[in-house]
């Protein structure tokens, strides 16, 4: 009977240690004013007094206030970053929008309207909406072209403000360079107008030809209109009513994420008394927004706060124009590469034979082939990349060109000795 008696009493004392906790899970009999936890509590934060100067934030979190692994941040590849840097609001998100129209006042490098119809078709249409009669004969311009207009619409714009816009020919224009753009309205997916677009288009590329030569730069069959656009409705949103936030990350990774959540955490604890932020994922943080502030003071409180960042190991190959941008984490294992030029040589040389001196034979061609290999500065060498300063020299003391050093690279990964992922665009 006596032991029945205790194990109930210990239950019973359990139940009410895991129950009486308060914000956070810190047991209430072990928090202090201030934000505080007793020793040995979750979480000791402090504002001031710090050695960063006045209304430094210090925050330790963890069992004992040691910080955990992911806030220790001694690697090399951890950067110290604010949060609005690696992170973006969902609820702050723009828009996009896209409209038809004409760019006018083109020397001669517009659309031939025999190739693009419905560049005359838009042309009489504009003449008709101007009340101006168009004869039935058809137009025979070439000062005029067909475009699409794109823009994104800002978060929390308001009617009346300008935005930037893009241009981008739909016919077979040669060049969009001191042309206008004549009114165009600008819609979104559901319908509705919400800018009006119209001015000189800046084009950065240019087109010369002549009879028996081209040359063209750049893409002279775009351009852009710096504040070409004036919003004429803002998109509807109750951003002040949202109690709930969702932060994505720009670079999805799990470990930022979480010291994301533990920063905002650290920093609630102090003002507001308890935890209001929860990983989702790699790439997702959600906020739960506190009673007495606004949304906007809130997050603007939050996207200050310093977090340390992760770099991921990555190498990112361009074939196209032989770019390659290598990170700073990425490291190579010990390997044995020969690299050259393999060129292999292919002469046809069919000979003709003759007959014997008065015999029945016939003339006939017999077919050579000589195939001759050359690997030109062929090499054996030795790469090992424990950083990043090393394999770059590893690599130039190879004396190979952008792309040697790209099929090296493909291939040292397909071998297994690169430790970093390999993107190729």
């Amino acid at each position: 009977m006596i032991r029945r008696l205790l194990l109930a009493a210990i239950a019973v004392f359990g139940l009410q240690t895991a129950y009486a906790d308060g914000p956070d899970g810190v047991p209430a009999g072990q928090l202090k004013a201030g934000g505080k936890a007793a020793a040995g509590g979750y979480a000791t934060t402090e504002f001031g007094g710090g050695n960063g100067g006045d209304g430094d934030f210090i925050a330790t979190s963890g069992d004992g206030g040691r910080q955990t692994t992911l806030n220790s941040g001694t690697a090399a590849n951890l950067v110290n970053v604010r949060i609005k840097d690696v992170a973006s609001l969902q609820e702050a998100r723009d828009n996009q929008v896209v409209g038809y129209g004409l760019v006018i006042g083109l020397n001669g490098s517009g659309d031939s309207l025999r190739n693009s119809p419905f560049t005359e078709q838009s042309i009489r249409a504009m003449l008709e909406n101007l009340g101006i009669a168009s004869e039935d004969g058809r137009a025979r311009v070439r000062n005029v072209a067909a475009v699409i207009v794109t823009a994104n619409l800002p978060a929390f714009v308001q009617a009346g403000a300008r935005i930037d816009i893009n241009v981008s020919s739909l016919g077979d224009a040669s060049s969009l360079a001191g042309g206008t753009l004549v009114m165009t309205p600008l819609k979104a997916p559901d319908g509705e107008i919400y800018a009006v677009a119209q001015g000189s288009v800046l084009v950065s590329g240019f087109n010369a030809q002549g009879k028996a030569e081209q040359v063209t730069q750049g893409v002279p069959t775009s351009g852009r209109v710096p504040n070409g656009a004036i919003v004429e409705r803002e998109v509807k949103a109750r951003f002040a009513d949202e109690n709930v936030l969702t932060l994505q990350l720009f670079n999805p990774d799990f470990s930022t994420s979480v010291r994301i959540a533990d920063a905002i955490n650290d920093y609630a604890r102090h003002r507001f008394g308890k935890r209001v932020a929860g990983e989702q994922d790699s790439r997702v943080v959600v906020i739960r927004k506190p009673e007495g502030v606004s949304t906007a003071r809130f997050y603007a409180e939050l996207e200050n706060l310093m977090i340390m960042s992760d770099v991921p190991a990555r190498v990112v190959v361009d074939e196209r124009t032989g770019t390659i941008v290598i990170g700073n984490e990425v490291k190579i294992s010990r390997v044995a590469i020969s690299h050259g030029t393999l060129t292999v040589r292919i002469t046809e040389q069919p000979r003709v034979v003759q007959p014997e001196p008065f015999s029945r034979g016939e003339t006939a061609v017999e077919d050579a082939t000589v195939i001759e290999t050359e690997r030109a500065d062929s090499k054996l060498a030795l790469l090992d990349g424990p950083d990043l300063q090393t394999l770059v020299a590893g690599l130039n003391r190879l004396g190979v060109k952008p792309d040697g050093i790209i099929a090296i690279l493909q291939g040292i990964k397909s071998a297994g000795a690169l430790q970093a992922d390999l993107v190729v665009q």
